[in-house]
């Protein structure tokens, strides 16, 4: 194995210059000509506690492009995991690959290998292109990841969870705009046919919703029409749907300046990360337009927010409940933007920096809890007994 340097990407911006904006503490290129790994891990920012995040495995045009991804990915998961209460960090790792035909299980133990390596500052769990089988062979190099099979001791597929708290954040959306939180007869164009898609359409049809749907998978839309009965269109003209609520639940970046005038929804709100293309000038149009807009980080929170009971014992129960107040979360971001005439997403990050804030002073004061933590600690206490 060997680890890339940074100077070794070709990027016409620095790739410090890009690190910096984004305020990162660590990024970790991570390389194995054997297994065919391309690997980058990003930690963010570890003040509430170590940092959390998926693995994606996606066929990036270049490495710059991936490099760009895993930054806005783990930063969004600083603010996810902060704004959902959870004493954790923001981290991403991606793998730059075809899902569907470069897998091994050489490739995701050498992953493995480069988490162990950072002793516990990031902790990996599943994301887009990446399967319970996969999650496992990592789960065989170190004991740093979360969302592991049931038989292993994890709580699985973290799915129906990221989409029922969509399915809340979408409740809430509708409320701030048209007064209830009822989705019956409501039209909703939900993007991409994945897991979360699936439990999220699951729900919208239960509670009597009218569902359109498209991926760039045909039969993955397919599957999903035909068990829920919902309409399927294709990806480009999903944009130009007379609807109530554009749900984006693929890959980010779907509104930007090709599609946010072609966009009729009064509401955007979906479980795609980072689906402002620019937050700052997206998410002043979508104000301009009078557009209620669900930030991603918040209402895509269901996964990580499951995950992270792992680490304390997991308890479905809890879990669940923690995934219900994102509901409550969401409206008091929304209430926040409009009465600060902010952005939701500005908002929604004022209000996650502030408890970051927060907490980093709470953790200035002596505790002999941070003192005596480690292995020096243990070894201390033990010698005193």
């Amino acid at each position: 194995m060997e680890t890339t340097v940074l100077d070794s990407v070709n990027t016409q911006v620095s790739v410090f210059d890009q690190i910096g904006k984004y305020e990162h503490e660590q990024v970790v290129f991570c390389s194995d000509a054997a297994s065919g790994l391309k690997a980058i891990i990003a930690i963010h920012n570890t003040t509430l506690g170590p940092a959390l995040g998926g693995l994606r495995m996606w066929p990036y045009k270049s490495e710059a492009a991936a490099l760009k991804d895993v930054l806005r990915l783990s930063r969004g998961m600083t603010y996810k995991a902060s704004i959902a209460g959870l004493n954790l960090g923001g981290g991403k790792a991606v793998i730059i690959g075809d899902p569907r035909k470069q897998k091994n299980e050489h490739l995701f133990r050498a992953f493995g290998r480069y988490v162990d390596s950072l002793g516990g500052r990031y902790i990996t769990a599943e994301d887009v292109g990446m399967e319970l089988r996969d999650m496992e062979w990592i789960r065989m190099e170190t004991k740093y990841v979360t969302g592991i099979p049931v038989s292993l001791g994890g709580s699985g597929d973290p799915s129906p969870y990221t989409g029922y708290g969509v399915y809340m954040g979408v409740k809430a959306s509708a409320k701030m705009a048209f007064g209830s939180d009822s989705l019956e007869g409501k039209k909703v164009a939900v993007q991409g046919a994945g897991n979360v898609s699936y439990q999220l359409i699951k729900n919208l049809t239960k509670e009597g919703a009218k569902v359109y749907i498209c991926d760039i998978f045909a039969e993955k839309a397919e599957r999903i029409a035909k068990e829920f009965g919902a309409e399927i269109v294709s990806p480009d003209d999903i944009y130009d749907l007379d609807v109530d609520i554009f749900s984006p639940c693929a890959l980010g970046g779907v509104v930007n300046d090709e599609t946010i005038d072609r966009i009729k929804a009064p509401v955007i709100a979906g479980g795609a990360n980072n689906i402002l293309e620019d937050e700052n000038i997206h998410g002043q149009q979508l104000i301009d337009k009078g557009v209620v807009y669900a930030p991603d980080y918040v209402i895509n929170a269901g996964g990580l927010i499951n995950v992270a009971n792992e680490l304390e014992g997991y308890d479905h129960d809890r879990a669940s409940q923690q995934v219900t107040r994102i509901y409550d979360t969401m409206l008091d971001i929304l209430r926040y933007s409009k009465e600060h005439n902010l952005p939701s997403i500005q908002a929604s990050n004022i209000l996650a920096k502030k408890r970051i804030e927060n907490i980093g002073k709470v953790k200035s004061i002596y505790s002999s809890k941070s003192y005596f933590s480690g292995r020096l600690g243990e070894l201390y206490m033990r010698d005193r007994a």
